[in-house]
């Protein structure tokens, strides 16, 4: 193939629109706990998720919810996945080797949420959100007190003891949880996210209407079960609300990831490698929304 504009534009083309079937057809974990937020600058500042809006019978003059004391600001950083092409492969007509590293460059663009939104749980029993405590900690002030969204009981469906003492515990820790008047949230909470070591015993929690033992089982059909081989440890698990418009977590997207291509051929890359270049770039970050939507447990017991 002679190597020309005409003949790059028309590699290219090819190239990105593998990217992009591979881009719109890859799986995706985040959505079910984690929003979208767009992001206009480098930055943003969620001081917002201290306010946590409720109706109340308005006597009187209105009630203002103030924004407290926080500084909660989540930086943008920059991603990319960059793939050489070989001048040569061009002219010998030599390209469908990279057939398949345009749809990995696609399916791990579209799975960056994932990747982002996995590593704010496995950091989360150690990474401060909105109120400067640990997004899971077991001293959130409410109202003067402390709340907690932290266990250490290790997922169990051996018995119905075990069963309460943790998915049991976690969800009643949930729905007990009020705002800063001392009303109840009204919150419900409907996914259980496990690693892969955890799977058997979430879908024995989740799906099987007998424990271990035996024994009835009342929590079955109360949450959904994900599974995410992402998550690091082995002992991890965590119970969050996701029916509400604001989720645990937070993906914030200032650039979703696009297709780009180097394809100058008199560039410094072409001339000293014989090397076009094609990828896909990004800009976007994770954080901690609210805590009250999500329990974990270390289950180190």
């Amino acid at each position: 193939m002679l190597v020309n504009k005409s003949s790059l534009t028309a590699v290219f083309i090819t190239l990105k629109t593998t990217f992009n079937k591979a881009f719109d057809t890859a799986p995706a974990l985040w959505k079910k706990t984690t929003m979208r937020v767009p992001s206009g600058s480098g930055q943003n500042d969620y001081a917002w998720l201290s306010r946590f809006p409720k109706m109340r019978k308005w006597i009187g003059e209105k009630v203002i919810k103030a924004l407290k004391a926080h500084n909660y600001t989540v930086v943008n950083d920059d991603w990319e996945a960059t793939i050489a092409v070989n001048r040569n492969d061009i002219e010998d007509d030599n390209l469908g080797i990279y057939g398949p590293m345009a749809q990995e460059a696609g399916f791990s663009a579209k799975q960056l949420p994932d990747e982002i939104d996995a590593d704010l749980k496995n950091d989360a029993f150690a990474s401060e959100c909105y109120d400067d405590q640990y997004f899971y900690d077991d001293d959130h002030e409410v109202a003067g007190a402390s709340v907690s969204n932290l266990g250490t009981a290790a997922l169990s469906a051996a018995t119905t003891a075990g069963a309460l003492a943790s998915y049991g515990a976690a969800r009643t820790a949930i729905m007990n949880f009020k705002d800063d008047e001392g009303r109840p949230l009204g919150l419900i909470p409907d996914l259980l996210e496990v690693p892969p070591a955890l799977e058997s015993v979430g879908r024995l929690l989740t799906v099987n209407p007998k424990l271990t033992d035996e024994s009835p089982n009342p929590w079955v059909g109360t949450a959904e079960l994900v599974v995410n081989p992402r998550l690091t440890s082995t002992t991890a698990w965590f119970l969050h609300v996701t029916t509400r418009p604001v989720k645990p977590f937070v993906y914030q997207e200032r650039k979703k990831p696009v297709f780009v291509q180097q394809t100058t051929p008199d560039s410094d890359g072409v001339f000293m490698r014989k090397e076009f270049k094609f990828g896909t770039e990004a800009r976007a970050a994770g954080g901690y929304g609210l805590w009250q939507l999500s329990y974990g447990s270390t289950g180190a017991g």
